[in-house]
């Protein structure tokens, strides 16, 4: 086997473990979970909740209703629950709102599961 398979071979498999790896941050009034390819970041509603997530901050500005404010990098979006936008080169989507928390999705792009 060539020296440089064998190594290209050798770094895969020391950061697979990596890739698969997903991280828990939690903070004032939100909780995040990260993978590769985006984090979901739980904000609890009635607190002045920011996470700081993959080098942007993200903050829960205001819900009514179904739609929900977020200041994403600076930039501000709204958007009913189950929608997504472009945000500072991520993609947002709302995925619930209840009355004790948001859960927002950000994603990098790359493929989530």
């Amino acid at each position: 086997m060539p020296v440089r398979r064998l190594i290209t071979l050798s770094a895969f498999a020391l950061l697979l473990p990596f890739a698969a790896t997903a991280c828990t941050i939690t903070g004032a009034g939100t909780t995040s979970e990260c993978t590769v390819s985006g984090c979901t970041v739980t904000f609890d509603r009635g607190v002045n909740a920011k996470a700081s997530v993959l080098g942007i901050e993200a903050e829960l500005v205001g819900v009514e209703g179904e739609v929900v404010t977020l200041r994403v990098g600076g930039q501000q979006v709204t958007m009913p629950v189950g929608e997504s936008q472009a945000a500072n080169g991520m993609d947002v989507r709302v995925s619930e709102v209840t009355d004790d928390k948001v859960v927002v999705v950000l994603a990098t792009g790359l493929n989530q599961n």
